[in-house]
């Protein structure tokens, strides 16, 4: 098998760069608010769609780009082969609150399923830990499942979400923003 070399990106030369995210799922992660007596109480539980869920890269307002103009200090790392970009990880510090924003995670279908996703996940928590960021932050949607499923496996938890990010009916469309964080064991980080 052969084995790909994570390298930084450039901004001079990836910025605008399309990452063509997509993704098809069986299940999505059901959200209800409900008002309580005493305050709120909010169900998550996976569920299957009645008919496979699919997110293109066409779908959204705004495409996954590198280097996107209102994250100002990003920095990317990725794998080309034959000048193709085959995966990708955009970080970006949240200066003051002193997080690590993974802004961009892509990994084409030639190499998903390879570890390449957890390479790169790897790569974020180095930086965040080398940096003294207190948390490692991303966002994904209630619908990719597999997506959450494999940030769970890599130690994310989830940290809340935004019922109205992308639509006023995120909760009845089944996409649903997710914030997910990874924590490091750091003493100085408590």
């Amino acid at each position: 098998m052969k084995e790909y070399v994570i390298q930084e990106l450039c901004r001079e030369t990836w910025k605008g760069t399309l990452l063509p995210v997509s993704y098809t799922s069986d299940y999505y992660y059901d959200i209800c608010i409900e008002k309580t007596e005493d305050g709120f109480s909010i169900p998550i539980c996976k569920k299957r769609f009645e008919a496979p869920f699919t997110h293109l890269p066409e779908d959204g307002k705004y495409p996954d780009r590198l280097y996107e103009d209102w994250w100002e200090n990003a920095s990317a790392f990725g794998i080309i082969e034959d000048g193709k970009l085959l995966a990708a990880i955009e970080l970006c510090p949240e200066e003051w609150s002193n997080r690590l924003m993974i802004t961009e995670l892509f990994v084409g279908e030639e190499i998903r399923g390879l570890g390449y996703g957890g390479k790169l996940i790897d790569l974020a928590k180095a930086v965040t830990v080398q940096n003294n960021y207190r948390v490692l932050m991303l966002e994904t949607q209630s619908s990719n499942v597999n997506a959450v499923d494999f940030y769970l496996h890599e130690g994310f938890t989830l940290t809340g979400f935004d019922s109205c990010c992308y639509t006023n009916r995120d909760i009845e469309r089944r996409e649903v923003r997710f914030n997910m964080g990874w924590f490091p064991e750091h003493p100085d980080l408590k």
